[in-house]
């Protein structure tokens, strides 16, 4: 999962990237870039890996000069990756194009191929946001105008629409020209963008998360439309356009809703805080129903995004409510990481039990989701040992039993807990008591009733109806990159790779 951001403003937009970037940092903690463009049309980059307070110091502040700008941060959805994978990606022909990119091609190594054999592009890294650019790149070489209309912008998002498949959220600026965003025909991946008034003028932004806006000051205009291209040009006027040629059913990845997404953000008219006090109450009244007998002495979160879904259920169940967990907020989130030891001594830095809470009581534990399990148990396992009786597991998602193919880090099938597992081996396997999953239905209702006119959400990752279509051939392939030994593999390449670059 990825941010993304781009702003046309009146003055320079230097500091206002950085804030949005710190903004929707959630989205990922691997690498942070942001690139403007001054009066002259000049590019000015800066990028690497790390977080965004920790890539940009006051140089690289002041050079990043010009009224408008883009930015990105990243986690890698193939392992640890090398800092010139960071975003923003760079092609000077034609025009001089910046690109960054929240989401997933599945069709990348065609892509990458087919960019060779008959477009003559060299594709430099294994980023598939890359070739995106350089198939934005190649459309755009169609144009027969100098100009660059709108037109001619719009005509080449319908290109990469025809050959690219998969998940894309994209924010793209044309040196000189102004700042193009767009979605993919399904809408899988989020993308917002909004204006403000200034005493010179209006201003345009857009970013993965209307939070990002608020923060700004930016007044939320409306989700960018599944298929559907914006172009603020530089002098912040907004053009729009559907460039999708063929109809799509609109599935925005649920995911989104569970985890991903902040709680204060609205996502395609569903708020996000709300999304996740549906999940409670379905939830609490999904136990009451199966389990209503049961002995649950308190509930308590996992921070942070288990703790809304908590909240609700202990006011549906009427059971006490308490936080047991102090969180380090400086640790990463753990089903990033790229091994199973680093994610278990993650987990014990992360989070730390407060006995008092614990000792003697039967105990519901409520987080998003599980993944692994390699997070569950180590809870499960703090909380037995700061003295709690039984230690029951609540999850607001449903099974994950099937890896995400459009840009969020889920391992092969394989490494999932719940893939080929019933839920009492799940539960055996992270040492709960018991273990209580939300329903697929029960989470599609919870988050749909935001916006009745969402008829379907992608749900892959629990049903495994992947909604562009997805063969067998390529998961394999994820397989083979996705596995813990692949990407320690290639975290040791990289680590070589940047330690040379840097000697």
């Amino acid at each position: 999962m990825c941010g993304i951001v781009g702003i046309v403003g009146r003055s320079p937009v230097n500091q206002a990237l950085y804030d949005s970037l710190l903004v929707l940092q959630h989205r990922g903690q691997d690498a942070a870039g942001i690139v403007t463009c001054d009066a002259d049309g000049h590019l000015h980059l800066r990028k690497d890996n790390g977080l965004v307070r920790d890539v940009f110091n006051v140089q690289h502040m002041q050079n990043l000069l010009g009224n408008m700008g883009i930015g990105h941060v990243r986690y890698p959805t193939a392992g640890s990756s090398s800092s010139a994978e960071a975003q923003p990606f760079y092609v000077n022909s034609p025009y001089g194009i910046a690109l960054g990119h929240n989401g997933n091609l599945t069709n990348a190594e065609a892509l990458k191929r087919e960019l060779f054999l008959q477009d003559r592009r060299h594709i430099n890294t294994e980023s598939d946001s890359e070739i995106l650019l350089n198939v934005l790149a190649q459309e755009l070489l169609k144009s027969e105008s100098l100009s660059l209309q709108p037109e001619d912008l719009f005509r080449a998002v319908s290109g990469v629409h025809r050959r690219c498949s998969g998940a894309y959220a994209v924010v793209a600026m044309i040196a000189g020209r102004g700042i193009l965003a767009f979605r993919d025909p399904h809408g899988i991946r989020p993308v917002v963008f909004g204006h403000r008034s200034t005493p010179e003028g209006e201003e345009y932004m857009v970013a993965s998360e209307s939070v990002a806006l608020d923060t700004l000051g930016f007044e939320l205009v409306r989700d960018l439309e599944p298929g559907e291209a914006v172009f603020i040009d530089n002098d912040a006027r907004l053009h729009t356009r559907q460039c999708a040629e063929e109809t799509a059913v609109f599935s925005p990845c649920i995911f989104e809703y569970v985890y991903f997404a902040r709680p204060d953000s609205v996502i395609d008219n569903i708020f996000v805080h709300r999304a996740r006090m549906r999940m409670g109450t379905k939830l609490g009244q999904k136990i009451l129903r199966e389990w209503p007998d049961h002995d649950i002495d308190v509930i308590i979160p996992i921070p942070d995004t288990g703790r809304t879904v908590a909240i609700e259920m202990a006011h549906e169940m009427n059971v006490k409510y308490r936080e047991g967990f102090i969180k380090n907020r400086y640790i990463g989130r753990t089903f990033i990481m790229p091994g199973q030891t680093q994610r278990r001594k993650s987990v014990r830095q992360k989070l730390n039990a407060i006995a008092l809470e614990f000792k003697g009581k039967n105990v519901m534990l409520v987080d998003d989701s599980i993944v692994r399990g390699t997070t569950s148990r180590e809870i499960v396992m703090m909380a037995k040992e700061a003295g709690a009786k039984k230690v029951y597991f609540a999850s607001a998602a449903p099974p994950i039993r099937y890896p995400n193919v459009y840009g969020i880090d889920m391992p092969s099938a394989e490494e999932l807990i719940a893939h080929g597992r019933s839920d009492e081996e799940v539960c055996q396997a992270i040492a709960a008591d018991r273990l209580i999953y939300q329903d697929l239905d029960d989470l599609v209702a919870a988050v749909r009733k935001g916006n009745p006119k969402l008829e379907r959400f992608d749900c892959s990752v629990f049903n495994g109806e992947y909604i562009t279509g997805i063969g067998n051939e390529y998961l394999d392939h994820l397989r083979q990159k996705r596995s813990d030994s692949a990407k320690q593999k290639k975290s040791r390449e990289y680590a070589h790779l940047d330690l040379h670059n840097n000697t």
